[in-house]
């Protein structure tokens, strides 16, 4: 399970920068200003939150193999379905379809190792997130180089094959059979709606907008805002991909269980490193996005994880409902981001990124005082 877990990461990783590293060609082909791309983000965004809060309860009620099975293969088929005579609404209903199979895989795998490892999953989580940000590397450089004698389009088709080998691997595996409870008790029904989520929910929110954003507007920042050249904006999406892994195996290092120190820390830094390279007009692109990627590289594992320990009773509902409603951060905030671009050109854009990072720290100090009454009461 461990390996196909850190492959359906990887898959997660190419898709996630599949379309910041493409912005420009689908820009040149299909007629997109910077808002036109953060709706294709946006329906990205909207797939992966019907994904991820449908999969969860599934997770708890359904059998695991043809589940994991179907949600893998869904994002492969609107992948193939990329070619040179796409339409601007045929482009956002794929986008769409791409993210609802993969939230769906990703709140499957993640549940797997919650349940897994119970209350020592926030490094393994943090280790197998690693996947996701070696995807999300190998992502841009594999679009730049295919750019070069191809057409875009088989970068596309190139990650749907990716996600089919990992389909027939998923195959090959036994799967544990769904936890049934003959008298659930009331606080394992209703756990998914309490109030206790929304620091979660928030943070994952602000995270995933923040590093959508970043991503989507890669090339726009380095081109229009920098000077710099298309290929300087392709790096630099991998340079911050190349932070998050770094961040997150930094996360491993760290002594004792993961806390919310670690996300009021991330959102500081975070904050920090926006602000100075978007106010300076930083143009060593790269550097500035390793260190926004190398901040937050433990944000979303750790919150995810420090979830599912807070409500062990229902782990898919939890991780669904966490993954998929802070989802939203990747449809609202690169369509804000890319709107306040047209207007008030994309440096002032990337700008207001900073603020989000200030929540993912705020939403950090809520948790770990939230985690401190959790742990007092079951002491008393």
């Amino acid at each position: 399970m461990i390996p196909l877990s850190y492959c359906g990461f990887l898959c997660l990783g190419l898709v996630l920068t599949l379309l910041g590293a493409n912005q420009d060609y689908l820009a040149a082909d299909l007629e997109l200003d910077l808002a036109r791309t953060g709706m294709l983000a946006s329906a990205l965004a909207l797939g992966l939150l019907v994904g991820t809060v449908g999969a969860g309860p599934l997770y708890d009620r359904l059998p695991r193999k043809p589940l994991f099975v179907a949600a893998i293969l869904l994002p492969a088929t609107a992948l193939f379905g990329f070619g040179s005579d796409l339409g601007f609404r045929e482009a956002l209903f794929r986008f769409a379809w791409i993210g609802l199979g993969a939230g769906a895989y990703d709140t499957l795998f993640i549940a797997a190792i919650a349940e897994r490892f119970g209350a020592r999953s926030a490094k393994p989580m943090s280790l197998l997130h690693t996947g996701t940000a070696t995807g999300a590397i190998i992502g841009p450089l594999l679009v730049a180089a295919i750019a070069t004698r191809w057409h875009w389009t088989l970068s596309f088709q190139l990650i749907g094959i990716a996600h089919i080998s990992l389909a027939a691997a998923a195959m090959r595996l036994r799967f544990p059979a769904p936890k049934r409870k003959a008298h659930p008790a009331k606080t394992d029904r209703y756990t998914a709606l309490s109030l206790a989520i929304i620091p979660f929910v928030i943070v994952t929110f602000a995270y995933l907008g923040v590093e959508t954003a970043m991503s989507v507007f890669a090339i726009p920042f380095a081109s229009d805002g920098l000077g710099l050249e298309v290929i300087r904006g392709q790096t630099a999406i991998s340079s911050m991909w190349f932070g998050l892994l770094a961040g997150r195996l930094g996360a491993l290092v760290l002594r004792g269980n993961l806390d919310g120190r670690v996300l009021i820390g991330a959102g500081i830094l975070c904050c920090t490193a926006i602000s100075i390279g978007a106010a300076t007009g930083m143009r060593q692109i790269e550097l500035l996005y390793f260190c926004v990627g190398f901040s937050l590289g433990p944000v979303f594992p750790v919150t995810i994880a420090l979830a599912g320990q807070r409500f062990p009773g229902s782990l898919g509902s939890v991780v669904g409902l966490a993954v998929g409603v802070g989802s939203i951060g990747c449809f609202a905030v690169p369509w804000l981001t890319g709107a306040l671009g047209d207007q008030a050109g994309i440096v002032a854009a990337m700008k207001w990124l900073a603020g989000w990072a200030v929540v993912i720290a705020l939403g950090g100090v809520v948790i770990r005082r939230g985690r401190a009454r959790v742990l007092a009461d079951r002491v008393s």
